[in-house]
């Protein structure tokens, strides 16, 4: 059998697989959490990481489910990929999909920031007028935070610089994929504590309300007691 055909026979299993677990309840929790995709079945996370683990590692899978344009595909796509076969210009076309927060931040943390090319896409998506595009950036630099075992501090000092540039963006999905990369930042160590901290706290008392927010909220965790101690033991 050529290798297409199993490949589409693998995509039409899958879909009938989400479909027959997809619920009604399902649909209504995305809406709840503000995730309205067009095309969705009403899978949950945990339904969707149980068929992507009977799946394995398969980009030419991937590459298919995505393509069918369904929400639960997508996300199950962002788990089977390959991140060492996964291209500059995949990432790209990918990101230029996202319609909602949870196929953005799913693809970001699962898959985006395993490939060599996370870092640059930061870069470059931070300067975006997309909303989900920038969000990408930031909700990326977020997962590099906990995944990247390899960069020492200054690639997420230079993280902390766009976080500074981002964080007057009034719009609800970037402020808030911002502050998740600033607060993240802040408990990868001791260093980037302090360094993160000293950002927050110019957020905090900016004239504008996006940017105010997030310092505030950030000041408040990056200080919190349990931060502290978490990083005396690091």
């Amino acid at each position: 059998m050529p290798a297409t055909a199993n490949v589409n026979e693998q995509v039409r299993t899958a879909l009938d697989w989400l479909k027959r677990n997809g619920t009604k309840a399902g649909l209504e929790s995305l809406a709840r959490y503000g995730v309205r995709p067009k095309k969705a079945f009403g899978v949950s996370v945990s339904n969707i990481q149980v068929l992507a683990k009977r799946l394995g590692r398969n980009h030419d899978l991937a590459t298919a489910l995505w393509k069918t344009g369904w929400y639960e595909a997508r996300m199950l796509a962002s788990y089977v990929d390959d991140p060492k076969r996964v291209t500059s210009q995949q990432l790209d076309s990918w990101c230029r999909d996202f319609d909602n927060w949870g196929i953005c931040d799913t693809a970001c943390f699962v898959l985006f920031d395993r490939t060599p090319h996370a870092w640059d896409k930061v870069k470059l998506w931070y300067r975006s007028r997309q909303e989900f595009i920038k969000r990408a950036a930031f909700a990326l630099l977020w997962g590099l935070t906990v995944h990247d075992k390899i960069s020492g501090n200054d690639p997420f000092i230079g993280g902390l610089e766009l976080i500074e540039r981002g964080a007057t963006d009034e719009r609800h999905f970037v402020k808030k994929s911002v502050n998740m990369a600033l607060r993240a930042i802040g408990k990868r160590n001791a260093e980037l504590n302090a360094a993160a901290l000293s950002v927050a706290k110019r957020l905090a008392t900016s004239d504008n309300a996006s940017a105010q927010w997030i310092g505030k909220d950030a000041v408040r965790e990056l200080q919190s007691a349990s931060v502290v101690r978490s990083l005396k033991k690091a």
